[in-house]
């Protein structure tokens, strides 16, 4: 760590300018020429190496190569040093105006920017700097416009930058011309390319891409359009456009059109005042300014709560606009940068204050392909627009009623599964096999039950909640019944298989129900743990929107998918072999007895799809980007009611279960058994064992 001038300690001192990066503790002693920082970031320890593998929870940070001063901060991911933030600039108040022929060294930004970003020696009192900007820019700011465009686009040098409009925008926009203006777009503009985006995840003030966008509204407020010149500024990342207004305008419309990012086509924005709104003006005239910012999307970061990073990325222009305080509500439309199907679209507007998307604010009036149109309300608190995107999950109404119905069905269906078996089950386990039959699809139902139940808890605590520690205990015991729930279908395919090519030997009943609960409950209990204690430390098991395993940034889910995906497909195999092997005894027959066969393997198949979980094998197609709605809906249809499947493939379509439930009717109305005796005849005994 460099040590700082004693100098410069005192500045911090008298501008009484706080750290937000490091928390730092400034000792000062008479005669000392140095002082130096005992920090500690918030996050762990420090290591002073930052290079080659690390431990958690270590940081790590080094001082920026020369000619820029300032340090970068790394943290430790998965044993990697992964950049965190970094405050290297090249700019400083002296390089600002050393070729000026000022008496003073004068700043800009100087009573705002942390002490970080800046190096200077001898600052000018506040009420010097405003005086010293209007001495040698009298006109206009293309004083600082050279060295500005000049500069690299580093994380420090954005930040200095957005300080310096900061600082215009408040003390020095008093009588704006669009000479000015043009200035400040200038510098705005070489912050916004799109050379400059990535570096603004860098920044350690989160809020300084909703500073600029503030800074940038509040200048244009004070601009005074003096002629009749519609197009203001002509910026590759920031254009600005105004007109006259009066109550006799007719209906008056903003155009936009730019390049964003790698697309090949231009973007475009409209804005519309509507005639009645036009109406509500005054006779003397006015004016309206709008402002489109083609990459500012891009890096808005959002304020949340709980320290919760949710990125919700624009899919299309950011649009400001400054209108009359007389006119309140405006039409936008947008057309959308990724026109995907599964591009969710929703109008948005800016909170100045609560430094957020606002969706109270507008509403959405059509949403096509590629375009959308909306219907939102100005204020001096929300005086930017945009749409968001949603392109991992359609927001469909249809699937949430098709899931809240199947998951209420399934449930009901379960309990009366597991109530049904629970009176048949001394008249229907007669033998090992069968025996073992009925175990697993107790199982199952009571897998699938209680996932359902977590299912549920965590999707409604979701929504209205982020506790970090309930939804990761939520999240592993629906993780956890959900794997049993496929493991349980994978070990009664087992069985099937078992019953199939085992004809002579019988394994001991006691062997067979240890083999089951380990495969059903020990190997789930076991990626479950073990996912935990692999991404919890991380902070990376749960998602951050809602309670279920993360992607994103640890590829959690994969410890659900895969086991998943792999029971599935060999249980399909499964399905094939009993397909297989019901044909073989009717080999060459008669065209009578084809037809037979086919109902009986149709018969097999249907029955064994939802006991074995084949329906989940549509949730392959729904991971591809793109997939049509319609393999959504089946995915959500089969799943939600595997619950109403199990109770009617599992139990009513046995016979067994029918006929037991005949007699336990018949012997609570107090009618002879002598159904039962009949029932368990030797005759009706091959055809349970042939079942």
């Amino acid at each position: 760590m460099k040590p700082l001038p004693t100098m410069v300690c005192c500045l911090m001192l008298f501008l009484d300018t706080e750290c937000s990066h490091y928390r730092a503790k400034l000792h000062t002693k008479d005669g000392d020429k140095h002082q130096h920082f005992e920090e500690k970031l918030k996050t762990g320890k420090i290591q002073e190496k930052c290079h080659g593998p690390c431990l958690q929870p270590f940081n790590c940070r080094e001082p920026c190569t020369q000619p820029f001063h300032g340090e970068i901060g790394f943290t430790c991911n998965q044993n990697k040093w992964q950049k965190s933030t970094e405050t290297c600039t090249s700019l400083s108040v002296e390089m600002l105006f050393k070729d000026l022929n000022s008496a003073s060294r004068l700043s800009i930004a100087g009573p705002s920017i942390p002490l970080r970003i800046l190096d200077f020696r001898a600052p000018e009192p506040i009420e010097s700097v405003v005086q010293g900007i209007r001495k040698n820019c009298v006109q206009d700011y293309a004083c600082i416009v050279n060295v500005v465009k000049s500069s690299e686009v580093t994380s420090g040098n954005i930040a200095f930058i957005v300080e310096i409009l900061k600082n215009i925008s408040t003390d020095l926009s008093d009588n704006v011309t669009q000479e000015k203006m043009k200035s400040y777009s200038i510098v705005a503009n070489h912050i916004l390319d799109t050379a400059a985006i990535s570096n603004w995840a860098f920044i350690p003030d989160k809020n300084a891409s909703s500073d600029l966008l503030q800074s940038v509204n509040v200048f244009a407020r004070q601009l005074d359009i003096k002629n009749e010149s519609e197009k203001i500024v002509d910026e590759p990342f920031i254009q600005t456009k105004g007109f006259h207004l009066n109550h006799n305008t007719s209906q008056k419309s903003f155009r936009f059109s730019r390049h964003i990012n790698n697309t090949t086509e231009d973007i475009s924005g409209m804005i519309e005042i509507p005639k009645h709104e036009l109406g509500k003006l005054p006779p003397n005239t006015t004016q309206a300014i709008s402002i489109a910012f083609p990459t500012l999307g891009a890096v808005l970061k959002e304020a949340h709560l709980q320290n919760v990073s949710l990125h919700r990325p624009a899919n299309g222009l950011v649009l400001s606009v400054v209108l009359p305080e007389r006119l309140k509500q405006i039409l936008l439309t947008f057309e959308k940068i990724n026109k995907s199907r599964s591009a969710g679209a929703q109008c948005v507007g800016w909170h100045s204050r609560k430094r957020r998307w606002d969706e109270n604010v507008c509403e959405m009036m059509s949403d096509t392909r590629s375009k959308v149109k909306c219907r939102c309300n100005y204020t001096n608190a929300v005086m930017s627009f945009s749409i968001l995107m949603s392109p991992k999950s359609i927001e469909n109404k249809i699937l949430g009623y098709i899931t809240c119905i199947g998951l209420s069905v399934s449930i009901l269906s379960l309990i009366l599964c597991l109530f049904i078996e629970a009176m048949v089950w001394s008249r229907v386990c007669v033998t090992e096999i069968s025996y073992m039959r009925h175990v697993c699809i107790v199982n199952i139902a009571v897998s699938l039950l209680i996932a359902n139940v977590w299912f549920i808890l965590s999707s409604n605590f979701g929504k209205k909640a982020q506790d970090h520690k309930w939804c990761v205990a939520m999240t592993f015991f629906s993780h956890f019944f959900y794997l049993s729930l496929f493991f349980w279908m994978f070990f009664k395919a087992l069985l099937i298989i078992y019953g199939i090519l085992v004809v002579f030997h019988r394994m001991m009943k006691s062997h067979m129900m240890a083999i089951g609960f380990i495969i059903g409950y020990g190997l789930p209990l076991i990626i479950a743990v073990t996912t935990v204690a692999v991404t919890v430390p991380e902070r990376g098991y749960v998602r951050h929107d809602a309670c279920w395993l993360n992607w994103d940034n640890t590829k959690a889910l994969l410890a659900f998918a895969i086991p998943a995906l792999v029971i599935v497909a060999v249980n399909l195999l499964v399905v094939l072999v009993v397909a297989v092997n019901t044909q073989k005894p009717f080999i060459g027959s008669s065209k009578s007895q084809d037809v037979a066969i086919i109902r009986r393997i149709s018969k097999n198949v249907a029955i064994l799809t939802p006991l074995l979980g084949l329906t989940w094998g549509f949730g392959i197609a729904t991971l591809i980007e793109g997939t049509s709605l319609v393999f959504h809906i089946i995915f959500a249809s089969l799943n939600a009611f595997q619950g109403f499947f199990i109770l009617l493939f599992g139990t009513i379509m046995d016979h067994k279960i029918r006929d037991a439930l005949r007699m336990k009717m018949a012997s609570l109305k107090g009618q002879p058994r002598v159904a039962e005796n009949a029932s368990l005849s030797p005759t009706n005994g091959s055809k349970l064992m042939n079942r």
